[in-house]
């Protein structure tokens, strides 16, 4: 437990970190709850790992721009600028050099230099100091396995736990700023069983093509060494989706404007399932489970309302 003087006082906006992999995750994990807290006054910074320059191409349309290929790094640092404005936040590059992901049998090694390989006192050191400038009350980032093994995602979620339980600790990184302690840590959850069988099922009941048809077919196959997330929180982030989806689509190298992400109309979304999903994995104040807001227990401590 942190020291009193280290616990936010009253009088402070609320401050909300989200820590993720690669430029694009922040718009595919909860987008529309950043939006939300950003309409309601709350500060929000998003922290990027790494610049996502090992990343391919997955548009239909831009594969095979050279223009494109040729600069991948750049281009992806323009298309995060272009969502971190739609979604209104801050945005801080951890700088860190995407790993890619290693496919085959057996696997191949990760690339020299890259986030997956490095050690996480150097990267740790690097998220306290944000955390320390920035001083969020909550902090989201990914569970132990990622949210899927890409070995980068699995980075993201040692360093954040690290710097999550590290930055308020004075004798911790001592150079790296003024201790800040965090008072919540959450897991982004993104598809849950019950959110795809409750779009799957009101596309059928329109007569509908549903995009997750395949998905439940596969469910348990798919679900094979993944653990089962534990939803705690749903915020209700309904008005949002739309600017969500705006942010994903401004990452135009990362996603197919057509693909099946954005299958399901939004009024359709906002009527079956109007929540971003979340799993409460610290807390140093006490809450009420289930909870529909991030900074439930904590308001009352910052004065916010």
């Amino acid at each position: 437990m942190p020291e009193a003087n280290l616990i936010p006082t009253a009088g402070q906006p609320l401050r909300l970190m989200c820590v993720h992999a690669h430029p694009d995750d922040e718009s595919s994990k909860g987008a529309a709850t950043m939006a939300r807290y950003v309409d309601e006054g709350v500060e929000v910074v998003v922290v990027s790992c790494t610049g996502g320059e090992r990343g391919d191409i997955l548009n239909p349309s831009l594969k095979g721009r050279s223009d494109i290929e040729a600069d991948i790094s750049s281009v992806r640092r323009r298309e995060m600028a272009q969502a971190q404005a739609i979604l209104g936040v801050k945005h801080e590059w951890l700088g860190f050099v995407d790993s890619g992901l290693p496919e085959g049998d057996p696997l191949p090694p990760l690339p020299d230099g890259c986030f997956g390989l490095v050690p996480l006192e150097e990267s740790t050191e690097r998220l306290v100091r944000l955390v320390r400038r920035y001083r969020p009350h909550v902090m989201t980032t990914y569970d132990e396995n990622g949210g899927y093994p890409h070995p980068d995602h699995i980075m993201c979620h040692n360093v954040s736990v690290a710097a999550f339980e590290a930055a308020g600790d004075p004798d911790r990184y001592p150079d790296a700023g003024e201790p800040w302690q965090p008072m919540k840590l959450y897991y982004d959850v993104t598809f849950t069983r019950e959110r795809v069988e409750a779009f799957d099922r009101a596309m059928r009941e329109l007569s509908l093509e549903s995009p997750y048809a395949e998905m439940l077919e596969k469910w348990d196959e798919r679900m094979v060494d993944r653990r089962v997330p534990k939803v705690t929180t749903k915020v209700y982030c309904a008005d949002q989706f739309d600017r969500r989806d705006a942010a994903l689509l401004a990452h135009a190298t990362q996603v197919d404007p057509d693909g099946w992400f954005f299958k399901v109309p939004l009024d359709v979304q906002r009527r079956v399932f109007p929540w971003e999903q979340f799993e409460l994995a610290r807390s140093l104040v006490d809450t009420d489970l289930p909870e529909e807001d991030l900074f439930a227990g904590i308001r009352d401590r910052v004065g916010a309302s």
